[in-house]
């Protein structure tokens, strides 16, 4: 199944410096590892924005819902999911 994921990350201003770094590297080990797997196939930064659109190749909603939760940023963001169906007219 795939999933259109939109992520805008919103880390509070006061954030200890060393809690943000640990998070944000923990964060993309994370998701190079899902990537890697081929669960998180396309990932694309939004300009000008703490913000993400993402594709999810993934077996079920509550698998998403599972990869999403992990993310060490998942506290800080708020997400929207579309689900994805084939298009008839694509020739893919």
């Amino acid at each position: 199944m795939l999933f259109h994921v939109r992520m805008d990350v919103r880390l509070p201003h006061d954030l200890d410096p060393e809690v943000r770094a640990g998070i944000v590297a923990r964060e993309k080990e994370y998701s190079q590892q899902l990537q890697r797997a081929g669960k998180w196939p396309h990932i694309w930064r939004i300009v000008g924005e703490y913000s993400n659109f993402s594709i999810f190749d993934v077996e079920s909603n509550d698998e998403l819902h599972t990869l999403l939760s992990g993310l060490p940023l998942f506290s800080y963001m708020d997400i929207h999911v579309t689900p994805l169906a084939k298009h008839p007219s694509d020739i893919d």
